[in-house]
């Protein structure tokens, strides 16, 4: 008899929860069996290609199905895919053989006299490590982070909400028009007749000293006096050159309509957060290589490199207090944006959001689930504004949210919260008879 076998690549702290979900849907006499096989594959993720064809043996690829800013899901299943050099045991101590386990720790082995091997799981990620260093930089513990930027939540983090609320449906995992689902009614009632009031976004957190960068300024501005008004104020703001001739005119934009808030990709977002926490090259020892260079003798050019010496000095030490603060506030958000806590509004002290997410590792960038009225993305009256303060759950300090879109929402309806869905224009087959 053929077997087909089918695996769930799923977070691993959602996997009991959807196993124990599975099994109560299985009928007793039917021939189907669930099983947990996280410790005997292993699964990477592999970001900067779009190219999932010919996996190695052993191994089985594809572009991850939300969307390829993810990258490519590689499953390491075969036996190819293990090392025969990575499974030697480790040396007999006095009080017997051990081996690590998941989190790295020391355990002792069940049976002293049998030497253990390294768990098939660890092996496999060795093996998959010293087969990508030779194509990829090794960037371990980077899906998070890419995950977080690209504002999209998994596993537990979509507990308690509905599809609509978790973007799912932009992230190619419902069909409104096949499948049966529990849940499915809800869901189909919100898409065609319902209001999306809430949605999981990425926020930027800032200190309110901090100043707002051009892309969120442009969006307020635009908020706040309507698209005419607003695009005249940038166009006259920041399109303007150094003689003061405007760089763009409205019909260059070529009928583009800026989104209300600032549409960046995860790898925009992450330049964006290297330059607010100073995680940037310094240019002090190039401008000073650049000078020795240029001016190997000495002499007639001494003033001009000195002067440039201490503007790089300057630059320096202006990034050093860019660091502080920004390590000074990761840790803030570490201890205060925990799953849960609420995100207040100061000016009217009304819940805007909860965090679903607490900050990616290195950054200040965090899911939360937020109104899409205060967003400036649903209705006309509330307006997302650059000069915005919030409290972060029992805190009393004042920080400022920067939300964003990523590149794979599509336009937002304003008056439902879901897709705009744009009317297909006549072809104008009445006119052409009537001629």
């Amino acid at each position: 008899a053929t077997t087909t076998e089918y695996l769930i690549d799923v977070p691993g702290d959602a996997a009991d929860a959807l196993l124990a979900h599975l099994k109560q849907h299985k009928l007793r006499r039917s021939k189907v069996t669930l099983k947990d096989r996280s410790d005997e594959f292993s699964i990477h993720a592999v970001y900067g290609t779009l190219n999932a064809e010919g996996a190695p043996p052993g191994y089985l690829a594809a572009m991850d199905p939300r969307h390829p800013s993810l990258g490519m899901r590689v499953l390491s299943v075969g036996p190819q895919a293990v090392s025969k050099d990575e499974g030697a045991t480790k040396e007999e101590t006095g009080r017997g053989d051990f081996a690590e386990d998941e989190a790295g720790n020391d355990r002792q082995s069940s049976s002293p006299s049998q030497p253990q091997t390294r768990p098939e799981r660890e092996l496999r990620q060795k093996t998959f490590e010293t087969l990508m260093n030779n194509h990829f930089p090794p960037a371990p513990g980077t899906y998070r982070v890419l995950r977080t930027l690209s504002g999209i939540a998994e596993g537990s983090e979509l507990a308690t909400r509905t599809a609509l609320e978790c973007n799912l449906e932009f992230l190619n995992a419902i069909s409104f028009s096949k499948g049966c689902y529990l849940g499915q009614e809800l869901t189909a009632r919100s898409q065609f007749t319902g209001v999306v009031r809430k949605r999981i976004v990425p926020v930027m957190v800032v200190g309110t000293e901090m100043e707002v960068l051009r892309p969120w300024v442009m969006a307020s501005v635009i908020q706040e006096m309507g698209l005419e008004g607003g695009l005249d104020k940038i166009l006259g703001d920041f399109g303007a050159g150094e003689d003061g001739e405007k760089g763009k005119t409205k019909l260059e934009l070529g009928g583009y309509v800026p989104p209300p808030l600032p549409k960046i990709s995860s790898a925009g977002a992450g330049g964006i957060v290297a330059i607010m926490m100073g995680s940037v090259p310094t240019t002090a020892s190039s401008t000073t290589a650049e000078s020795e260079t240029s001016n190997p003798q000495g002499g007639e050019n001494v003033e001009e490199d000195e002067e440039q010496d201490l503007e790089a000095k300057q630059r320096e030490e202006e990034l050093q207090k860019m660091r502080l603060a920004g390590e000074s506030l990761q840790k803030e958000l570490a201890e205060l944006a925990e799953p849960g806590a609420s995100i207040v509004d100061k000016r009217d002290g009304k819940t805007i959001g909860k965090i679903v997410a607490p900050p990616a590792p290195g950054t200040t960038v965090l899911l939360a689930q937020m109104r899409l009225d205060r967003l400036g993305l649903l209705g006309d009256k509330e307006k997302w504004s650059r000069t915005n303060r919030i409290l972060i759950g029992d805190s009393t300090k004042e920080y400022r949210y920067l939300p964003y879109l990523p590149l794979w929402w599509p336009e937002i309806d304003p008056e439902t919260g879901k897709e705009k869905v744009v009317e297909e224009e006549e072809d104008g087959e009445e006119e052409l008879d009537d001629l």
